[in-house]
């Protein structure tokens, strides 16, 4: 199976780009599309990390695709034997702003799957997705509902979104919890 990021933001984000390396180291190099990316910088940085193109993956044919989107009905499961998984790499809001429905389910006449009701980072979703093709159902797998991230004694930061959890650890980009302390 290959993911197939459609990065619907404006730039690269630091962000996106760890998830994107995530993303890359796990499913590897080989399995991992970019599309929708402009700018030589962002272009050369992604390269390193799968294979890129300008164009949208609405003006591509991929056979025997699936869009993730958070707002389909049906939830993607192993049943579904999908040979291309398009996401949006796109920074989610809260409350959701339903970008994916409307810059890439509502143009393409592809399936449509959900990994559940919570919104998730383009990594653990990509990660869920894989887990499901490798024949584990969504309900087999173990979430932490949000990270907190010490900052200091009287401080720290809360991001609101589903990590998976294996082992009792959870499922991070390395840099992550370090990045999250730099950023906000």
């Amino acid at each position: 199976m290959k993911f197939i990021i459609e990065h619907l933001d404006p730039r690269l984000w630091k962000w996106s780009e760890l998830e994107y390396k995530h993303i890359s180291d796990f499913a590897g190099k080989e399995n991992v599309i970019f599309t929708k990316i402009k700018g030589l910088k962002t272009i050369e940085k992604l390269k390193k990390l799968g294979t890129v193109y300008e164009k949208s993956v609405k003006d591509m044919k991929f056979p025997n695709a699936c869009i993730l989107d958070p707002h389909a009905i049906e939830t993607l499961s192993p049943k579904d034997n999908f040979d291309y998984l398009i996401m949006g790499g796109v920074l989610g809001d809260n409350p959701p702003k339903k970008r994916t429905s409307k810059e890439t389910t509502s143009k393409m006449n592809i399936p449509v799957r959900n990994l559940g009701e919570k919104q998730m980072s383009t990594n653990t979703a990509a990660y869920v997705a894989l887990k499901i093709n490798q024949g584990v159902p969504l309900e087999k797998i173990e979430f932490e509902d949000q990270l907190i991230i010490k900052v200091s004694p009287s401080e720290e930061i809360i991001l609101d979104f589903p990590y998976v959890k294996e082992n009792g650890k959870l499922v991070l980009p390395e840099g992550y919890i370090e990045m999250a302390k730099t950023e906000y």
